[in-house]
């Protein structure tokens, strides 16, 4: 049986690997997160894939539904 994946890191935005500066996982109150006071975009929620679900908060680019490349892509190289 193959070992299965390790959970999501709650710190990091599970579409791009980004921090997702979430104010819980700081340990501050839910109210003063940058979550609270924005419009998600529906794409990115579904997105999310099923392991991450209710486990890691988006980043607030990828929410806006400006998802960045994951810090180790290719896109994030400069060209040649």
């Amino acid at each position: 049986m193959p070992d299965a994946a390790p959970p999501p890191d709650p710190a990091r935005c599970p579409l791009c690997g980004q921090s997702n500066q979430c104010a819980i996982e700081a340990g501050q109150p839910a109210a003063g997160c940058w979550c609270m006071g924005t419009a998600l975009d529906p794409a990115a929620l579904a997105a999310v894939p099923d392991a991450a679900r209710g486990l890691a908060c988006l980043c607030p680019r990828c929410a806006a539904g400006e998802r960045a490349a994951p810090p180790d892509s290719a896109s994030a190289m400069p060209p040649i």
